[in-house]
């Protein structure tokens, strides 16, 4: 019986890291969206701007690549081991956190913004306590996941 709960809890602790981060991608991509419908925005995506930043090919690289931290998290959270697991989840929390939180100081957010900045800074935060609370009692071996 002992076994099962362990197996199950390493189990829990990746699939509910993975939906974490399900969870935010979409709230990152939904509200990229919903910017789009606001004229003042789209006025600024369309000059090629994003407050006082311009939307070059090595922004919108950078860009690509800090979004594709969640992306990769979503499949990385179920199958890296427990330690490399744990560290990537707090790392890239932090990272994201700290993206959403500097973001917020460009230009002028609308109030969709700020719900959505709020929605996603809480979630990393809860990634990254929810992985940094992640005991290695909860580890089970690969083979039985």
């Amino acid at each position: 019986m002992e076994k099962i709960t362990k197996t199950t809890g390493m189990k829990n602790r990746k699939i509910v890291l993975s939906t974490l981060w399900i969870f935010v991608t979409f709230n990152w991509l939904y509200c990229d969206v919903m910017t789009l419908m606001d004229p003042i925005q789209l006025k600024q995506v369309l000059t090629n701007t994003a407050g006082a930043i311009q939307m070059t090919e090595g922004f919108l690289l950078g860009a690509a690549i800090v979004m594709e931290i969640p992306i990769a998290l979503i499949l990385l959270s179920r199958i890296l081991k427990y330690r490399a697991n744990r560290w990537t989840n707090i790392i890239a929390g932090i990272i994201m956190m700290a993206v959403q939180i500097m973001s917020l100081f460009v230009g002028t957010p609308s109030l969709s913004y700020i719900f959505y900045s709020a929605v996603e800074i809480s979630c990393t935060i809860f990634i990254v306590w929810y992985a940094w609370s992640w005991r290695k009692t909860e580890d089970v071996p690969d083979s039985n996941i």
